[in-house]
């Protein structure tokens, strides 16, 4: 090789680096292939708990007579808990609110005391939904006059919350793949993935108020409360890469 060659190869191949270097960052600046999609899934279940809330509340001229009558209807209450063998530690009984009772004078433009009002709460975490119909009827009879609605669940509800999910992440590469076999081109590794819970309210049994002196409901009716499915739902966003055949 003559001197004057050798200043040409090195030109040759520092424009034959530069061409690599140049094409390589092309490379690193092309667009990413992509295709977002959304995903969602469901599983259904029979809910096996309930949340209760049972309430007595007393209207009388002294503090005393109102709180003798709501602490009787309560150990009734807890009486009642106990026959229909509710286990002790998912009972509640400790809310209590006291407050007086006035009345506006127009007269005088006073405020007078015509008595008090107390209220007690127990919550109720029931296990056995056989015994549901039991406790919101015989409640009643046993003095409470504050009945809401039982609020149903299921223990096994994070379980199926995550089957839920599991099934939109499958139904979002389901739509990935269809969109990436109808474009010609193949379905790569995901690239994002963000999920929502759509996780159902607790559905009611009932929602009634009760009075003290409604009569008894026949035994009839303890048998008549039927209980709902839960639908768990989930959504998924996600996005997968998408690659050349």
């Amino acid at each position: 090789m003559t001197q004057k060659s050798r200043p040409l190869s090195t030109l040759a191949l520092l424009a034959a680096a530069m061409f690599l270097c140049v094409g390589t960052a092309a490379a690193a600046d092309a667009p990413q292939r992509l295709v977002s999609v959304s995903g969602t899934g469901e599983v259904k279940a029979q809910p096996d708990m309930a949340y209760v809330t049972i309430g007595v509340e007393a209207r009388k001229p002294t503090l005393e007579a109102a709180r003798s009558e709501v602490n009787a209807a309560v150990e009734r209450l807890l009486a009642l808990t106990r026959e229909l063998k509710i286990d002790p530690k998912h009972i509640d009984s400790t809310r209590l609110q006291v407050q007086p009772d006035y009345r506006w004078d127009e007269k005088t433009q006073q405020q007078v005391l015509l008595g008090y009002v107390v209220n007690r709460q127990i919550d109720v975490e029931l296990h056995d939904l056989e015994r549901l119909g039991s406790l919101l009827e015989r409640a009643v009879s046993a003095g409470a006059n504050q009945v809401g609605g039982a609020r149903l669940d299921s223990s096994r509800r994070e379980q199926l919350e995550r089957d839920a999910l599991t099934k939109a992440v499958q139904d979002a590469r389901l739509n990935a793949d269809t969109l990436a076999r109808a474009a010609g081109v193949k379905l790569g590794p995901v690239q994002s993935l963000s999920a929502s819970n759509g996780s159902p309210p607790m559905p009611m049994y009932a929602e009634r108020a009760m009075v003290a002196s409604a009569p008894p409901m026949a035994d009839a009716a303890e048998k008549s409360y039927q209980s709902a499915e839960m639908n768990f739902r989930a959504t998924v966003s996600a996005q997968f890469e998408l690659q050349l055949p």
